[in-house]
């Protein structure tokens, strides 16, 4: 056993590390699919937030005493909440020990924590902003110390970013600060800013005491391993790296109301094996996946219905499978003459009789947990790689977006768990917080139709992935005609009705490059028919010349034919047209459609003559509605193909089946999907990071501060002196110029209803830039002892740690010790 303090793991001094946020977060979440908790005490323009399930109990029927096991992912690299590499572990050991000057509510609204301020506000705004921090007269750090000034200038120093010697992973809002002095006394605080930051209360939280702060050596080095000077309710105890332990104790210097915890032991448990860690009783609460939480529902049913693990694994275990005659048939084999088939069978007995005895110990472990659900704060985007490649043009982007249907797919993810599957309306905010607002509508809903149409307008049209010969002309016979003849032969072959049907194909071949040259920002039509535009009679001789180049592209056909094909009708194609001349518009005229028609009437859909205003190969049918895949789609003798990264970890099915349903979704409008499986571990930092990617699914945590911590997710790239592009966070690599400026304006403005206001006009034209499209919120599940309390689900909310304990009893002892 040992201290905090062992040393873990190296630490990088890239450049590129010290520039990112924490990206803990973002990793754990991408292999993750699990955004909110806590209801508003009223009802507002922006909805509320899911509930949170976390077991609220009054701290009077809370025993005192005992061991919390709380498991965690993994032992934390670092303790330095501002380096590149901390983690949620991190994080959680920080809210233990640390001071939080500001906390979340169950609507991710920051709240004063009174443990550590009695008051802060902004004093004065001219000629600059100056916020007054008074702080609880009893605070202080585990070696007697006040806290106070001397501490808030050593984080700033350390995070402004002034002195590079330190290697921070972010520094928002640090580098707007002009000053830091001590108050009236040592209890005040006054902090000036150089200009207008309206994200204050985001500073300080949470606050390291100078000792880690105070220079570059213990900040880099020192507080990795190593936190000697805490003020929370508890403080770092015991590590022990080869059980994966890492304990915190109870404060006894702690002022405010005591933990009701003796100890809360952290355990590393990897989330494939909380199944087992849970059946074999070795924790008490633990982030769980879907199969196990249905698991434990089981569990709990089964002990509701007064059946015991035995009678469970009969009836849906191991031994559930054994029907009377397969247990005689074996009981027959193990006893008979044949020795070597006895023994390999009564071998298969004794395997089979311990998984049903595990089990029905598992079942009747699990029982004794409940599952506690809500909706994490962070939800899971589909992003599209804008660097290069078909979405690098917005329209395409556009089309990938419209093509999907975000309500199923938050649907098939939430509702079998009981939660709210409304999609998230925001990039930057949740229901129930103050800058949330629908904004979906700057890029529109589901609409296959205007899927193709956007794809149409982009070049993207079927038949477009073939590559002619070298020196075909459009239209030409030698296209169309039925087998391949030489020039001589079909000049002997020639007759006088031959030559006039040449010279009529000649005309037509004419007349169609007339018309391309008249539509050269539409998409090409060559080899295509419009279905209904025939005259009577005509539809025979064309089936008999189909273009046989047409043969590897087409789609499957009915009954009647294997060459059959839709793709967008005119009328779509026109909506395209006018998308591509506003693309810088969030909305299109109604009557743009209609005044395009009227210049165009020879791509008007004909009344009456099969499927109006269809595509299809010449000499199709007209054909019948389509269903399922659509035709592939390709421009300059290139498919349109896009590849999808996907993790192929254990804990990462559910991102596979949603990427399997927009894999379907992208299918209906002609876009293929080159799905590619990749280790957990390389997931984020070999493909999301560097770019090697077109399509992904990972998720980002929801926050307080939008305009401070959503900017680096958002903000337009920029090219570096190597040639290289600086992305900061936004690993979709689509942003602009005014994006970038209303965040630098809501961050700058102390109007709080301003800042939001900006912040909603910025989510609009994130949604118009098509870079990611988010698709749900997370479920939170969390398996707990039926009596932990005050602790579960919290959702949005900041735990408390000092309330978390065992509910009290009438034959429990207070002084209870687990495990």
């Amino acid at each position: 056993m040992s201290q905090i303090g062992a040393p873990s793991g190296t630490w990088s001094r890239s450049p590129r590390a010290r520039t990112l946020r924490s990206v803990a977060a973002l990793t754990s979440a991408v292999l993750a699919v699990t955004v909110l908790a806590g209801c508003s005490s009223e009802d507002t323009a922006t909805g509320r937030a899911a509930a949170g399930d976390d077991a609220p109990t009054a701290r009077g029927l809370v025993g005192d005493g005992g061991t919390l096991r709380w498991a965690v992912d993994g032992l934390p690299a670092t303790l330095n909440a501002f380096q590149a590499d901390a983690d949620a572990t991190t994080g959680r050991i920080a809210g233990a020990v640390l001071p939080a000057l500001y906390t979340l509510d169950g609507n991710g609204r920051p709240q004063r924590n009174p443990d550590y301020l009695e008051s802060a506000e902004v004093v004065e705004t001219e000629p600059r902003q100056v916020v007054l921090y008074k702080l609880n007269q009893q605070a202080v750090w585990s070696d007697g110390r006040e806290i106070g000034a001397a501490d808030f200038v050593a984080q700033w120093r350390a995070l402004s970013g002034r002195d590079t010697a330190y290697w921070t992973a972010r520094n928002s809002g640090y580098e707007r600060i002009e000053k830091i002095e001590k108050g009236a006394n040592d209890l005040e605080v006054r902090v000036t800013f150089a200009k207008p930051y309206a994200d204050w209360r985001s500073l300080f939280t949470p606050l390291y005491p100078k000792q880690v702060m105070g220079s570059p050596n213990s900040f880099n080095e020192g507080a990795r391993t190593a936190l000697k000077v805490t003020a929370g309710p508890f403080q770092p105890g015991a590590v022990d790296r080869k059980a994966g332990d890492l304990t915190l104790t109870r404060n006894p210097r702690w002022w405010g109301r005591p933990a009701k915890l003796d100890s809360l032991v952290l355990r590393a448990v990897p989330r494939a094996d909380r199944a087992d860690a849970l059946a074999d009783g070795r924790l008490d609460l633990a982030d769980i996946d879907r199969p196990t939480a249905e698991r434990i529902s089981l569990a709990l049913k089964d002990a509701a219905a007064g059946r015991s693990g035995a009678q469970a694994a009969a009836l849906h275990g191991p031994g559930s499978a054994i029907t009377p005659g397969k247990a005689l048939k074996s009981w027959a084999l193990a006893h008979g003459e044949d020795e070597e088939a006895a023994e390999e069978v009564r071998a298969a007995r004794a395997e089979n009789k311990a998984a049903v005895a595990r089990y029905a110990k598992a079942q009747d472990t699990l029982a004794g947990y409940v599952v506690r659900k809500s909706l994490e704060p962070a939800y899971t985007q589909l992003s599209l790689n804008g660097e290069s490649g078909p979405l690098a043009d917005e329209r395409v982007r556009r089309a990938v977006a419209r093509a999907i249907d975000r309500r199923e797919l938050a649907e098939s993810v939430l509702k079998p768990l009981g939660l709210p599957a409304d999609p998230p309306g925001s990039h930057l905010a949740l229901s129930g917080q103050p800058a949330y607002a629908d904004g979906s509508d700057a890029l529109g809903g589901q609409d296959t139709q205007e899927a193709r149409a956007l794809l149409t307008a982009a070049g993207w049209v079927p038949g477009g992935a073939r590559k002619d010969p070298a020196g075909t002309k459009a239209g030409s016979e030698a296209d169309t005609r039925k087998g391949e003849k030489t020039e001589k032969a079909e000049k002997n072959e020639k007759t006088e009705k031959g030559e006039k049907e040449e010279k009529s194909d000649a005309k037509e071949t004419r007349a169609a490059g007339e018309h391309k040259a008249k539509a050269d920002d539409t998409a090409s039509d060559e080899g295509l028919y419009i279905v209904g535009d025939d005259k009577p009679g005509e539809a025979a001789p064309r089936a008999a010349r189909a273009d046989a180049r047409l043969a590897p592209l087409v789609g499957p056909g009915g009954p009647e034919s294997s060459t059959r094909v839709l793709a967008p009708a005119p009328a779509a194609a026109l909506e395209s047209a006018a998308l591509l001349t506003r693309a810088e518009s969030l909305d299109t005229p109604a009557g743009a459609r209609a005044a395009q028609a009227a210049d165009r009437p020879e791509l008007a859909p004909k009344p009456d003559k099969g499927v109006a205003g269809a595509y299809a190969p010449l000499g199709s049918a007209a054909p019948a509605a389509a269903s399922g895949a659509s035709q592939a789609l390709g421009k300059d003798g290139k498919p349109l193909s896009l590849r999808f990264v996907m993790p192929s970890g254990p804990g990462s099915e559910t991102l596979r089946a949603v990427g399997d349903k927009i894999v379907r979704m992208l299918d209906a409008v002609g876009i293929r999907t080159q799905v590619v499986k990749v280790p957990d571990e390389s997931f984020f930092k070999d493909h999301i990071a560097s770019g090697a990617y077109d399509l992904a699914l990972y998720s980002w945590p929801a926050s307080a501060y939008p305009a401070t911590d959503a900017r680096p997710i958002f903000a337009k790239p920029e090219p570096a002196s190597d040639g290289s592009l600086l992305v900061e966070q936004n690993y979709s690599r689509v942003g602009t110029d005014r994006i970038d400026q209303l965040f630098d304006q809501a961050a700058g403005t102390l109007d709080e209803e301003e800042a939001n206001e900006l912040v909603r006009q910025a989510d609009a034209r994130i949604w118009a830039a098509a870079g990611s499209l988010p698709l749900y919120q997370r479920p939170q599940l969390v398996a707990a002892r039926k009596d932990v309390v005050n602790a579960g689900a919290w959702g949005f909310a900041a735990p408390r740690y000092q309330d978390i304990g065992f509910k009290k009893t009438e034959t429990a002892k207070d002084n209870r010790s687990r495990g």
